[in-house]
């Protein structure tokens, strides 16, 4: 007999899955303009990945929200490189934020206007709500479900790399945006121009993915 959590779950997946479907069907206008924006920003997100160095290289799949273990771990990495004698200089985590872990990639405004901790299913660990911002930003004791971990801005502070999948963007602003009665364009742009500063955004997750690697990073999942 399946428990009312795994029920729930699937019940959250189906209506997840539907929505994407009905989004896709209903965007496939702004799909075609979103395919040139993603080949004219492609140069930029070449680019990016070169930022890539040391002996220590290696790239999360952040596909899920997982209790921000793509976060999590990204800290962990450098930690246990530290300890090991590897200075920052010498090790990049490059954390690729996609799927329904896009979120992450988002400022504080847009999780409050849409409401994104109650679509994407993402507490707020100190309030054990649907996270109303990104805890994990500017994050201190009490925002991940361990203490001490280091967030997205202090780990980009330390050479650690962070990326948005530009698809997710603009299939789950879609969907979003026509659950709320809105544009799906105008919600896109409003996405797009609320990523967190220093993430880049990049075609695809699965795209970064694959340059990673060709940058000699090593694979991780996330969850």
């Amino acid at each position: 007999m399946e428990t009312r959590v795994e029920n729930t779950r699937r019940k959250f997946i189906g209506t997840l899955a539907l929505g994407a479907a009905t989004g896709l069907t209903a965007m496939g206008a702004t799909f075609k303009g979103t395919a040139m924006k993603l080949t004219s920003g492609a140069d930029e997100a070449e680019n990016w990945f070169k930022k890539i160095k040391g002996n220590h290289r290696v790239v999360f799949d952040a596909a899920e929200p997982n209790n921000a273990f793509g976060i999590i771990w990204t800290w962990g990495f450098y930690l246990t490189n530290n300890q090991t004698g590897a200075p920052d200089s010498d090790i990049t985590a490059v954390c690729v934020f996609r799927h329904n872990a896009i979120p992450f990639a988002l400022e504080d405004k847009l999780w409050s206007k849409y409401k994104l901790g109650e679509v994407f299913q993402i507490n707020d660990n100190r309030t054990q709500a649907p996270a109303t911002r990104n805890p994990y930003y500017n994050a201190t004791d009490g925002d991940f479900p361990i203490n001490g971990v280091d967030g997205i801005k202090k780990m980009q502070d330390r050479g650690a790399m962070f990326c948005a999948c530009n698809l997710a963007l603009s299939v789950y602003s879609g969907i979003v945006a026509k659950k709320m009665g809105l544009d799906p364009e105008t919600v896109r742009k409003e996405w797009v121009s609320g990523v967190l500063p220093g993430v880049q955004i990049v075609p695809a997750g699965i795209w970064a993915l694959e340059r990673a690697e060709r940058h000699d990073c090593a694979y991780i999942f996330a969850g």
